[in-house]
């Protein structure tokens, strides 16, 4: 195995439990709300829950397949001509920035952070931090993310999910704007002029 089929598995696994579980756990503790707030109706924001579980199921399916069935990952369609060491280490830059700067931006959004929009709760409007300079830092660093393993894999199912999970994110951001419009009113407005959605 080279270094990136060993990377890739660990780091990926590391940046769920550490970004999205444990930060879960602790946020369960501290306020009593579960911050996973998807359900499981047919409504549009439900089912982009479902699609992300779909698109971390082909991420690892994905590295997987790289990283411990060489022969299978074929099967994937890796794109050879963007198979090159420059790529590659652009992408482990682009996971590890991913991974700090999400953290950082959850650490600052503290007790106001979901997963998903909760309509039944109005969280505390952050803007400071890195909201500063991204009214959505933990979407833009997952998006980061998902770049980044796909400079590490270039392959037609890494670069599918980049794509999905891009158009996925942006549905997801808009929705999340226009409830955040409702519910924090006219400072919300004054934020959303001032600072751009990505960065």
């Amino acid at each position: 195995m080279n270094f990136y089929q060993i990377f890739l598995p660990i780091a990926t696994l590391l940046y769920l439990l550490l970004v999205f579980v444990l930060r879960s756990v602790i946020l369960w503790k501290q306020t009593g709300v579960n911050p996973f707030v998807f359900g499981n109706t047919e409504k549009a924001h439900d089912y982009i829950g479902r699609v992300y579980k779909v698109m971390v199921l082909g991420t690892w399916i994905s590295i997987g397949c790289f990283s411990f069935f060489p022969a299978q990952y074929l099967y994937l369609m890796p794109m050879d001509y963007l198979e090159h060491e420059p790529l590659r280490l652009a992408g482990l830059f682009l996971l590890i920035i991913s991974f700090l700067w999400t953290s950082v931006a959850q650490y600052q959004m503290s007790k106001s952070w979901r997963i998903g929009i909760d309509y039944n709760e109005k969280t505390e409007l952050i803007d400071n931090g890195l909201f500063n300079y991204s009214r959505n830092p933990i979407f833009l660093g997952v998006l980061v993310s998902y770049l980044g393993t796909f400079l590490i894999i270039p392959n037609v199912l890494s670069f599918s999910i980049l794509l999905v999970t891009f158009v996925t994110i942006q549905t997801q951001v808009r929705l999340e704007e226009e409830y955040l419009e409702k519910v924090q009113g006219q400072s919300y407005l004054e934020y959303k002029a001032k600072v751009r959605r990505w960065i």
